[in-house]
Parts: C-alpha cells; sequence; structure tokens
C-alpha cells in the first residue's frame, strides 16, 4: 500500500485529522517556491526576479516586456511558476508582471491574517509601488478570486478582467475533488501541518498534481522535482491554512457581487477540471454581466500551463484593442 493510500484510508477512519493534514499540506504546498531569492526564475526560460517593499514586505516578481501592463495571479498554494509559458508570447505585446502573492513563493510570509483584503492591498501595494495606474488582471484559480476582489475593490485600477478557472461563489460547496474537500475542510493546527511536511518529504505530490493536470504525461521527473523541491521551504503553511480559513469573508465580501462587475471579462476553463468542473465556469459567466466564455479542451486546473498555445490565443485575441 503507497503512502498517499494509507492516508486515504486514515482519512476515512475516526482518526482522520492527521491523515487529512498530510495530504492537504501536500496539496498546498506542491508549488510553492524557494524561500531565498534567486537571480533567476527557475523555468524553462530564465528570467531575473525582482523584488520590491509593498506595504513593508517584499514582493518577488517577474516584469517582462514593454506596453500595457498585464499582471498574472497565481492561485492557492501556487507561484509564479505557473504563468511560465506566458512570458515570452505576452510580453511580446504587454508588459507582464508575474507576482508572487504575499505569503506565497518566493515572497514575504509575516503573521497576518491573509484575509482577502491583504491579498488585494498587496496587488493594489504592488501597482503602486511599479507607478501603474491601471493593469488587466489575469488570474488562475484563487487568483482569479484576488482580481474579482480588486474589481470590486478598486475598479478604476482594472482595465480588464480574465479569469481561468477562477474562485467561484459558494467554493466549498462547489468543489468537486475530494481531496481538495479534506483539505479545505479539515481543522488541524499549523505546527502538525508543518510536522507532516517534514515527515513525508516528496510522498504523493505526483498523487495531488495530477489531481490538478489533465494530461500526466505532462508531469516529468524534472516537474516532480521541482514541485518536491519548492514545497518544503519555512513559512508556507500558516499562510495557507489562514487563506483557507478566510473563505468566508471571500463569499460575505465578493462571492454575492459578482453581478456588479462592469468591466471586459473573458472567462477560460479547463474541460477536465476536476476541482471546479466546467459547469462551474458556466455559472461564473452567467453571473457577471457580458463576460464570455471558452472551454479550453484536454486540460485540468491550470490550462495556461497544461494547454498554454490555446490559452495564450484567446489571451491576445481577446486583450489586442
Amino acid at each position: 500500500m503507497t503512502l498517499l493510500a494509507w492516508l486515504v484510508r486514515l482519512t476515512m477512519r475516526a482518526s482522520s485529522d492527521i491523515a487529512t493534514f498530510c495530504v492537504a499540506a501536500i496539496l498546498m504546498s506542491s508549488c510553492a517556491a524557494s524561500p531565498e531569492i534567486p537571480p533567476w526564475f527557475d523555468a524553462l526560460q530564465r528570467f531575473p526576479v525582482k523584488t520590491v517593499s509593498v506595504n513593508g514586505h517584499r514582493i518577488a516578481y517577474l516584469d517582462e516586456g514593454h506596453g500595457p501592463p498585464l499582471i498574472l495571479i497565481h492561485g492557492y498554494g501556487g507561484s509564479m511558476w505557473q504563468w511560465e509559458y506566458q512570458q515570452h508570447p505576452l510580453a511580446a505585446h504587454f508588459r507582464v508582471i508575474t507576482p508572487d502573492l504575499i505569503g506565497s513563493g518566493l515572497s514575504d510570509k509575516p503573521d497576518l491574517d491573509y484575509r482577502p483584503e491583504d491579498l488585494i492591498e498587496s496587488v493594489r501595494g504592488l501597482m503602486d509601488a511599479l507607478d501603474l495606474s491601471t493593469a488587466t488582471l489575469i488570474g488562475n484559480s484563487m487568483g482569479g478570486g484576488v482580481a474579482i476582489g480588486m474589481v470590486l475593490t478598486h475598479p478604476q485600477r482594472v482595465d480588464r478582467l480574465v479569469l481561468i478557472d477562477g474562485l467561484p461563489d459558494h467554493v466549498r460547496e462547489r468543489l468537486g475533488s475530494p481531496l481538495m474537500q479534506r483539505a479545505v475542510n479539515t481543522r488541524v493546527p499549523a505546527w502538525l501541518a508543518r510536522l507532516g511536511n517534514w515527515l513525508f518529504p516528496g510522498t504523493g505530490t505526483e498523487a495531488v498534481l495530477k489531481e490538478i493536470v489533465f494530461d500526466h504525461a505532462l508531469l516529468t521527473p524534472a516537474v516532480l522535482d521541482r514541485s518536491n523541491r519548492n514545497r518544503r521551504h519555512p513559512g508556507l503553511i500558516a499562510p495557507l491554512l489562514s487563506i483557507r480559513d478566510s473563505l468566508p469573508l471571500w463569499e460575505q465580501q465578493f462571492g454575492a457581487r459578482l453581478n456588479e462587475i462592469r468591466h471586459a471579462t473573458l472567462i477560460l476553463w479547463g474541460e477536465q477540471d476536476r476541482l471546479f468542473p466546467p459547469q462551474v465556469g458556466r455559472d461564473l459567466q452567467a453571473a457577471i454581466p457580458h463576460a464570455r466564455l471558452i472551454v479550453i479542451p484536454q486540460s485540468g486546473h491550470i490550462p495556461q500551463w497544461e494547454q498554454p498555445q490555446a490559452v495564450n490565443r484567446h489571451l491576445l485575441e481577446f486583450l489586442q484593442p
């Protein structure tokens, strides 16, 4: 029996909290980046990593190209690597800014509550620090929720909006992945989550990535090795647990206000998304006035990484004047 199978089996018993915690730690940290600031971004191409102080905290980001600014916002437990296939194609036409959100990746992980407004203000502060009056926001998964929060809180700062398998309303009820449901709904102390991550380094990473990536052939040894290395740095677990616990605030502040969005909105959705099935994307389109939905075939929860050519084509068509 594999360790992941053992954990899942334990999850079905009365002592499920510990097992689920270990699975949750693997899921939440599998896409995190190294805590040090390297000179270059760990991707297929080499991009210099930059940093800027936002509200007293260091934010790491990529800054490529020239033209109208785009800000690419990663999802829960993710980092800038999820946008590695967008850098060159989009930077040929736009200024592409790709941050690690506060509490994620290479950015600082201060002792905050990580309420929705904390993430929103870190994006607004990044725009201020880079002297950007407006930008188009492109968010994947939870990053879509941050982008929606920016549109509803600071509508004058957002040009256009793109949601890629974005955060819907009633998040917990809409989750289609049992693994993610347990990760979101289990209440375990942060110290125990860190212990699980330390006791079982590398175990289960492939199974977790198979939840969010449809084409498992893309999960090469190099990708798995990067995920294993990047998930082990200190400081990641507490922000992730805080963000998870703030989901009710997302519902209260933004989930019921999707019909207030008046910006041009493109919704891209992975046809094989196991976390949020395509019907969730259709519901999101119905809730946002004048939104357009395109389903991306042969892709899961991060289609911009799994089917970059199709996603980049749709992005460029939507963004061109």
